[in-house]
């Protein structure tokens, strides 16, 4: 080794070496090939001990990789698969997975034709998602992305889905309240923690979000659907960044590699909908999160990722600010995808609310005549009022989707009209739909095809429906 910046070093006499393989160093440090000119190599190492110049390198002839299997759910690791929790608990599985690796080609997908339940009412009915599809989370600092994300672990767990999160050069304390999270909830052995902090070695940062993509394509191959949480993309590029310059790339704009978008796009190429031999189909979710700075969507690395997803739901400060959970600006929130994932009464209600809540940010503006408006108006703003009341839901609560729907249309029927009895309601049918012969009564209600018709049946039942509001 004749150079050091760190963590980069630079090498020469490894005929042979091939990218992303591992390299010792004589003091037992591991490092990974990071690029190759003639007859030298540039090599990015994995601690923060310092290696002196001179030092002796060796080839293994194997590349950067991590343990897979299901010994990993309810552990926190390091991106090459060390145990970060007590010792004591862990065992190693036996089989590894290299980080890198080809996405699958077009020929092994399959069209995302299942809904992805993130137990958010507002995501489900106005941003829905399908199951397979990558959803950028964007959103200015403490906007209540990483909260919204644990909402949908949390349903989707409880689903049978394997979460992988993915903390990118996190605070320790934020990592701490994950982990707590998950012990409340009593989910933690079907979750698994990949985590740095910002005092990790920039090549360990960098390796965090190919690990989760690594463990979730091992659990794809056995036939398990999983959803990875990338939290956040926007550090990653910002430690991506840093390795480049110190290995002399020539920079581009804002100072990123020039392959900044091809590294994100073969990442996030990962995931999706698959065929499988066994059992049909089996899907890789992928929720990367960007974070941006006073509501700026046009950042470098945001476009990017806007480019390479199927969508975006961005979180707005300004709405967060106004007491709104999650905060979610729905005009500027896209779904490519999930649209396609609905059946006919969810598509339905999906363009019924999209048109009312238009409706109602026009007239919004008009409140200020106050007597001057008509009683249809001052109705409809009413009834604005309540739907927003609805959205806004804490992070540790998650709805049904049939209770989504029930409830929904309660409201937009005037059966519900004010807040207290909107979440007596929505308490006792939660506890309900628990109940195996409660929710027979519950599926009998969605039977119908269309709206006009489950809107019906929700009239009929009113009283039943009502009654649940008792149960709390």
């Amino acid at each position: 080794m004749y150079q050091v910046s760190h963590p980069i070093v630079f090498i020469e006499g490894l005929p042979s070496v091939k990218t992303r393989e591992v390299v010792l160093f004589e003091n037992g440090q591991k490092g990974e090939v990071f690029g190759i000119t003639r007859g030298k190599v540039e090599a990015r190492i994995f601690s923060h001990e310092p290696i002196q110049v001179g030092a002796k390198v060796t080839r293994t002839d194997e590349l950067v990789s991590i343990p897979v299997g299901p010994e990993l759910l309810g552990h926190t690791i390091d991106p090459l698969g060390v145990p970060l929790d007590p010792a004591d608990r862990y065992v190693q599985p036996k089989q590894s997975r290299s980080l890198d690796a080809k996405p699958i080609d077009i020929s092994g997908r399959q069209k995302i034709a299942t809904s992805l339940s993130t137990g958010v009412s507002l995501i489900d009915l106005l941003v829905p998602l399908g199951r397979g599809q990558r959803e950028l989370v964007i959103g200015d600092r403490k906007t209540g992305k990483t909260s919204l994300l644990m909402t949908t672990i949390k349903t989707q767990v409880n689903l049978g889905v394997v979460a992988i999160y993915a903390a990118i050069a996190k605070k320790k304390s934020d990592i701490k309240k994950l982990q707590e999270f998950l012990a409340v909830e009593k989910i933690t052995d079907k979750v698994i923690i990949i985590a740095t902090s910002a005092y990790d070695s920039p090549s360990l940062i960098y390796q965090t979000p190919y690990s989760a993509m690594a463990i979730a394509e091992y659990f794809r191959d056995q036939g398990i659907h999983s959803l990875v949480i990338l939290d956040d993309l926007s550090t990653h590029a910002k430690f991506y960044r840093e390795l480049s310059l110190l290995a002399r790339r020539f920079p581009g704009r804002d100072s990123y590699p020039g392959d900044i978008f091809y590294t994100h796009s073969r990442l996030l190429e990962r995931a999706g909908n698959f065929k499988h031999p066994k059992v049909g189909e089996v899907s890789i979710t992928c929720l990367p999160v960007i974070e941006i700075i006073e509501g700026d969507l046009t950042g470098y690395v945001s476009t990017n990722v806007m480019g390479i997803t199927d969508g975006h739901i961005y979180l707005d400060s300004n709405i967060y600010y106004q007491g709104m959970r999650p905060a979610v600006n729905i005009p500027l929130s896209v779904t490519r995808v999930g649209r396609q994932t609905l059946n006919k009464l969810a598509r339905e209600m999906n363009k019924t609310l999209t048109v009312f809540l238009t409706r109602y940010d026009k007239l919004k503006n008009l409140s200020h005549f106050g007597q001057e408006l008509t009683s249809e108006v001052k109705k409809n703003l009413l009834l604005g009022d309540l739907v927003y009341k609805f959205f806004n839901q804490p992070y540790q609560e998650t709805i049904p989707n049939v209770v989504q729907l029930v409830l929904m249309s309660m409201i937009l029927q005037d059966l519900i009209d004010n807040k207290q009895m909107m979440d007596q309601t929505k308490k006792g049918m939660i506890k309900a739909c628990a109940e195996p012969e409660t929710k027979k009564f519950f599926d009998s209600l969605m039977k119908t095809n269309d709206l006009k018709g489950f809107n019906q049946n929700i009239l009929n039942s009113k009283d039943q429906l009502i009654a649940f509001s008792k149960l709390t």
